[in-house]
C-alpha cells in the first residue's frame, strides 16, 4: 500500500510539472484571448501604423521625386550654361594661342575654379571622335576619380553633337594633396556631358560635370528622421488615446463581470455602482434590475426547494412507524399464509413484496433527502473496486440465474481507490440490477481499468438499448425508458439518481452509454485520491464492439 501511495504521489508531481511546463507557451495566448482592451488596442495601433506608414512613405516619395527633379533640372541648366561659357572663351580666343596644351589647361582650371564655387566636380577627356586633336589624356577636379563618369554617357556624349546628355551616378573620391577636405566615400550625384572644339588644333574634348548630391540626400535623411520621429510619437499617442478610451467602455464591463461572478457564487446581494445617465449607467441599472429579479426568483426556488425537502424528509420519517406496524402485521400473515384459501395465501404473498418495496422506497427518499440537504459525508478507505464487484454478483446472482443472465467480470486484479466502500457498493449494485432488469437475455459484463489518476468500472448489457437524449434522462428521478415496461426486480425509480449523487459526493463521473437494439454501458470513474480532479477516464463509455464495428 505504501509502495502504491509513493508512486502516485510521484506520477502526480510529473502531471503538475508537465502542466506547468506546458502552461508557460500558452499564458500570452490566454492573456490575448482574455483581454478586450489589449486587443482593441493593439488593433487600432496597427491599423494607425499602417496609415501613417503609407502617408509618410508617399509624402516622402513625393518629396523625393521633387527634390531630384529640381536638383537634374538646375544642374543641367548650369551645365549648358558653363559650355556655353567655355565655348564663348574659346572662340574668343583665336588663332592667338597655338600651343594646345595650354589652352586645354586654361581651360580645365577655369572649369574646376568655377565648380570649387559653384559645387560641381569637372572631368575632361579628349580628343573625342575623328576630330584629330594633340592634347589628350584626362584632366579633372583634384581627388575626383575620373571613372566616376558612366561608359554609357561617354558614348552618348562622344556620339553625339554639340548638345548635352545626363545620366545619375554615384560620384567616387581619392585622396589628393591640392584638396584641403577631400571626401572618402562615393556618393549619388548627377554627371553631365557636353563637347567644346578646341581651335588651337581643331580637337573634340569632352566635358563632363559632375553635381553631387548630398545637401538632396542631407535632406532627405533629415525628413525621414522627422516622419519616422512624428510617427513614433502619433502612434504612442494614439495608443494613450485608445487605452483612455477603451478604459472608460471596459472599466464598466469588468466591474459587470466581476458582480456577475460573485453572484453566479451565492452573493446575490452583490449590484453594480450607478454614475451618471450615460449608456455605461442605463446597463448598469438594466443589470441591478435583472439581479434583483433573480434573486427574488431564486429565493423563491429556494424556499420551495426547503419546503420540498422538508416535506419529503417528514413524511418520510412519519411513515416509519405506521410502515414497521403494517410490516409486523404482514409479517403475521405471510407466516400463516399456509393455513388461509389460496385467494388470502396470495394476498399475503403480495402484500409482503409491496411492503418490501415501499421500506425501499422509503429508505430511498431518506437518502435522497440527505443530499438534497447537502448532509451526505463519506467515509473514506483504500477500496478495491473488483472485490465490490465480486460482492455485488454474488448478491444479484439469484436475480440474474431467475432472468437468465449471466454476469460476468472480464479483468481481475487490484483496482485502488480511495473512496466509500458502502456508497461505490450501492452504485454498483443498482448498475448491475439495471442492467440485469434490462438484458432481457444473454450476458451483463463488467470491467475494471486504473492508472495513475482514476479508477474505472463499466456494466455492459445487451437489451433493449437508450434511445437518443435518454443517456442524460436516465439518471432522473423515477424516470423510465419505457413506461409500459414491467419492473421485475422491485425497483423503487430511484436508484441510478442516488448512484449518481454518490458518484459526484466523491468527485467522480457516473455516464450512460445506448443505442436501441445493441444495449447499453454505464460507467463510473472514481479519482485514485479523494479530492484530485478528474481529467479522463481509463475505459472508453463506447463498448469496444461498438467501436469496432464502427471502425469496420
Amino acid at each position: 500500500m505504501r509502495h502504491l501511495r509513493a508512486t502516485d504521489r510521484l506520477t502526480r508531481l510529473r502531471h503538475f510539472s508537465g502542466r506547468v511546463l506546458g502552461s508557460l507557451p500558452t499564458s500570452v495566448v490566454s492573456f490575448w484571448r482574455r483581454s478586450l482592451r489589449t486587443r482593441v488596442v493593439t488593433a487600432i495601433v496597427v491599423l494607425c501604423a499602417l496609415v501613417v506608414g503609407s502617408v509618410g512613405w508617399l509624402v516622402l516619395s513625393q518629396i523625393t521625386d521633387g527634390l531630384v527633379t529640381s536638383r537634374v533640372q538646375a544642374s543641367v541648366a548650369e551645365a549648358r550654361t558653363e559650355t556655353a561659357t567655355a565655348r564663348d572663351r574659346l572662340g574668343s580666343a583665336g588663332g592667338n594661342d597655338f600651343d594646345p596644351e595650354n589652352q586645354l589647361r586654361l581651360l580645365v582650371e577655369n572649369l574646376v575654379a568655377r565648380g570649387e564655387v559653384k559645387g560641381f566636380e569637372v572631368v575632361v577627356l579628349g580628343p573625342v571622335g575623328d576630330g584629330g586633336g594633340v592634347a589628350g589624356g584626362v584632366r579633372n577636379t583634384p581627388a575626383v576619380d575620373p571613372s566616376s563618369v558612366p561608359a554609357g554617357l561617354r558614348r552618348s556624349v562622344e556620339r553625339g553633337g554639340n548638345g548635352l546628355a545626363w545620366t545619375y551616378t554615384r560620384i567616387g573620391y581619392t585622396a589628393s594633396a591640392d584638396r584641403t577636405t577631400p571626401r572618402q566615400q562615393a556618393q549619388p550625384g548627377i554627371a553631365v556631358g557636353s563637347t567644346v572644339v578646341l581651335p588651337s588644333d581643331g580637337g573634340r574634348y569632352a566635358l563632363y560635370y559632375l553635381f553631387p548630391m548630398d545637401e538632396e540626400q542631407r535632406t532627405l535623411l533629415l525628413l525621414r528622421r522627422v516622419l519616422l520621429t512624428a510617427g513614433l510619437l502619433l502612434l504612442a499617442l494614439v495608443a494613450g488615446v485608445a487605452l483612455l478610451v477603451t478604459r472608460q467602455v471596459i472599466t464598466p464591463v469588468r466591474l459587470a463581470r466581476r458582480v456577475a461572478e460573485r453572484i453566479a457564487s451565492g452573493r446575490l446581494e452583490e449590484r453594480m455602482h450607478v454614475d451618471g445617465e450615460d449608456d455605461i449607467a442605463r446597463l448598469a441599472m438594466s443589470f441591478n434590475q435583472m439581479a434583483e429579479a433573480l434573486q427574488s426568483q431564486i429565493r423563491k426556488l429556494v424556499e420551495l426547494s426547503r419546503v420540498q425537502r422538508t416535506f419529503v424528509s417528514d413524511v418520510s420519517h412519519e411513515l416509519r412507524t405506521p410502515l414497521t406496524t403494517v410490516r409486523m402485521a404482514g409479517d403475521v400473515l405471510y407466516d400463516a399464509r399456509a393455513n388461509f384459501d389460496p385467494v388470502t395465501a396470495r394476498a399475503a404473498e403480495l402484500l409482503q413484496t409491496e411492503l418490501d418495496r415501499f421500506e425501499n422506497l422509503l429508505a430511498d427518499l431518506l437518502e435522497i433527502s440527505r443530499f438534497d440537504a447537502g448532509a451526505a459525508v463519506l467515509e473514506l478507505d483504500d477500496t478495491n473496486l473488483c472485490d465490490v464487484a465480486y460482492r455485488v454478483v454474488a448478491a444479484t446472482a439469484p436475480m440474474a440465474l431467475q432472468r437468465g443472465v449471466s454476469v460476468r467480470i472480464v479483468d481481475d486484479g487490484v483496482f485502488m481507490a480511495e473512496a466509500d466502500v458502502r456508497r461505490v457498493e450501492r452504485i454498483v449494485r443498482n448498475l448491475v440490477t439495471n442492467a440485469i432488469d434490462h438484458a432481457d437475455s444473454g450476458e451483463v459484463t463488467l470491467r475494471l481499468a486504473s492508472d495513475g489518476t482514476a479508477t474505472a468500472l463499466t456494466v455492459r448489457d445487451h437489451g433493449i438499448g437508450l434511445e437518443p437524449g435518454q443517456s442524460a434522462m436516465v439518471f432522473n428521478r423515477f424516470w423510465r425508458g419505457d413506461p409500459a415496461r414491467a419492473r421485475t426486480t422491485g425497483g423503487t425509480g430511484l436508484g441510478l439518481a442516488i448512484a449518481l449523487e454518490d458518484a459526484r459526493l466523491h468527485g467522480g463521473w457516473l455516464q450512460a452509454w445506448g443505442t436501441p437494439g445493441d444495449g447499453a454501458q454505464f460507467r463510473l470513474t472514481l479519482p485514485r485520491r479523494a479530492g484530485d480532479p478528474l481529467n479522463h477516464s481509463p475505459l472508453p463509455l463506447v463498448p469496444e464492439d461498438i467501436r469496432e464495428g464502427v471502425t469496420r
